[in-house]
C-alpha cells in the first residue's frame, strides 16, 4: 500500500457531514482539507498499517494534503514501541502540526516509562517558540510527569510558555488545573502568588471549578482567588 493508496483509503472512508461538524472546532484550517474520517475508523486503519513498510513510507511522505492523514500519521507515532524511534519519527512529524487536534492526538506509547532523555526533549519543544511544538512538551509534560516523576521545578517550566499564542495558554491553564489535582501543595502558590499570566490564571481557576477532581473546598477557595 501506498502513500496515495492510503490516502485513497481515506477518501472512501470519508464522512462530509462529520468533516463539517469537525472543521468547526479547529478554526484556521481550511475546510476542504478535512476529509471527515471518524477516530474510530482512523483507529482500525492505523491498526492494519502498523508495523508495515507501508506505514514505514507514509509517515516518510511530508507534508500531507489532508488533516485525517496527519491524525492517522500521529495514531502511527503513538503505537512506536522502541522510544529513539517514536522520537526520531516525532522530530520529522511535529514541524508540520498546525492545529491543536492533531497535537493533542499524540501520546507516543514510548514515553510511558518517561525514559532517560525524555525531560530534556520536553525542555527542548517547550524552547523551541513554535507554538504546536511548545504545546505538545506542555502536553507531555502534564501526561507523563505529574504523578510519578514529578519535580516542583516542572511548573516552573510550564508557568515560563505563558505567551501571546491562544493555544499554548490554553495548555498552560490544562496544566496548572491538573497540577492543581494532582500535585495541590506545590501548584497552588502558582496561583495564590498570580505568577501565571492574568488570563492563564483565570482560565487555570475556571478548568480546576469544572473539574470532577477538585474537591469541594479547594474549589470554593479558588474562587476567592480570580483576578479582576
Amino acid at each position: 500500500m501506498t502513500a496515495s493508496s492510503i490516502q485513497a483509503r481515506l477518501k472512501a472512508l470519508s464522512d462530509p457531514a462529520y468533516g463539517d461538524f469537525h472543521s468547526g472546532l479547529i478554526p484556521g484550517l481550511d475546510r476542504e482539507k478535512i476529509l471527515g474520517v471518524r477516530m474510530p475508523a482512523l483507529r482500525r486503519l492505523e491498526r492494519e498499517l502498523r508495523g508495515t513498510q507501508a506505514a514505514v513510507d507514509f509517515m516518510s511522505t511530508l507534508p500531507h494534503e489532508f488533516y485525517d492523514e496527519y491524525c492517522l500519521h500521529g495514531l502511527l507515532i503513538n503505537s512506536i514501541k522502541a522510544y529513539p524511534d517514536a522520537l526520531l519519527e516525532l522530530e520529522r512529524f511535529l514541524p508540520y502540526v498546525d492545529n491543536w487536534a492533531v497535537c493533542d492526538l499524540l501520546s507516543p506509547a514510548a514515553f510511558k516509562a518517561r525514559p532517560n532523555g525524555l525531560m530534556d526533549e520536553i525542555k527542548r519543544w517547550i524552547s523551541s517558540g513554535a507554538a504546536y511544538t511548545v504545546r505538545f512538551g506542555l502536553g507531555v509534560l502534564m501526561g507523563f510527569y505529574l504523578d510519578e516523576g514529578f519535580a516542583p521545578e516542572q511548573l516552573e517550566l510550564a508557568a515560563s510558555c505563558c505567551c501571546e499564542e491562544y493555544y499554548v495558554n490554553m495548555m498552560v491553564a490544562w496544566y496548572f488545573a491538573t497540577a492543581l489535582c494532582k500535585q495541590e501543595r506545590a501548584a497552588l502558590p502558582y496561583i495564590e502568588g498570580r505568577r501565571l499570566s492574568r488570563w492563564v490564571h483565570n482560565r487555570s481557576i475556571q478548568k480546576a471549578i469544572e473539574s470532577r477532581r477538585i474537591p469541594p473546598e479547594l474549589k470554593d477557595y479558588l474562587r476567592t482567588l480570580r483576578w479582576k
